[in-house]
């Protein structure tokens, strides 16, 4: 990218709090994502398909691969800079009719970084529509400080929790409909969320945090990945990556050379 069109970038998202990029991914890869997606549900049937949570990336060469891919890191790196970890991913799988929504909250809340210098990379594994509960944000909410979270169980939802109704004008929310293999970003503390999926299509997301190494983790025992440039001085837990196994992962391609 130009000088001037990462100085356009930066503006439009410290002006709104978020921004999408159309078709970042090709259809072969995003097919290998959705195979994952479900090879990741059958594996753990005692997980709702919402919760296939970053615990179970640590032993996943195609989760790892899939987040390092350079589309993906060349956009992080355009907000965060050249050295870059992940802290955590996490897909929410929508199923159809049943899909749980995810309550108005900010990310940052739950995070235990310092500073809070981080990017989310939202991408859309399936096709994400207003009618199949997309992710709504609510623009420039990012200038408010980050809030408690406060516990929330009248409806099933994944968070379990959300903003206090105060910070919330949801007159201003904006539907973020993204194609598959496209991308949205968005601030730590920007309000958002989504509506359950009540229609007869799935959608899933993978979320994607990613850091500069010069954040520190600051929970010890939280392991993170360095995935470009350099590690710098900051003391964080970093895992090799794994590589493959045929009878513990799911095959796909370029697995025999992952993690060598």
């Amino acid at each position: 990218m130009t000088d001037l069109i990462v100085s356009e970038l930066h503006n439009k998202y410290e002006n709104k709090g978020y921004l999408t990029f159309p078709d970042v991914l090709d259809a072969e890869l995003m097919g290998e994502a959705k195979e994952h997606v479900q090879w990741l549900i059958n594996k753990n049937s005692n997980l709702r398909p919402e919760q296939l949570h970053t615990n179970l990336i640590h032993d996943d060469p195609f989760w790892l691969r899939l987040i390092s891919d350079d589309r993906l890191l060349d956009i992080a790196q355009t907000f965060i800079g050249p050295d870059i970890a992940l802290f955590a991913s996490h897909y929410i799988c929508k199923p159809a009719f049943t899909g749980q929504p995810v309550l108005w909250h900010q990310d940052g809340s739950y995070w235990p970084l310092e500073p809070m210098k981080v990017i989310t990379l939202w991408l859309a594994v399936d096709d994400s529509t207003t009618e199949n509960g997309c992710m709504r944000v609510i623009p420039e909410t990012h200038r408010l400080q980050l809030q408690e979270m406060k516990g929330s169980f009248e409806v099933d939802n994944v968070l379990s929790s959300e903003i206090e109704k105060k910070f919330v004008d949801e007159s201003k929310a904006v539907d973020l409909i993204l194609k598959s293999g496209s991308v949205s970003i968005h601030h730590p503390n920007i309000i958002h969320g989504s509506k359950a999926n009540l229609s007869p299509e799935r959608r899933c997301g993978l979320t994607i945090r990613y850091i500069p190494t010069s954040t520190l983790v600051t929970k010890g025992n939280h392991p993170i990945y360095h995935l470009r440039g350099n590690k710098g001085d900051v003391p964080n837990n970093y895992l090799p990556l794994p590589k493959y196994d045929s009878s513990r992962h799911m095959s796909f391609i370029g697995c025999e050379n992952f993690g060598l």
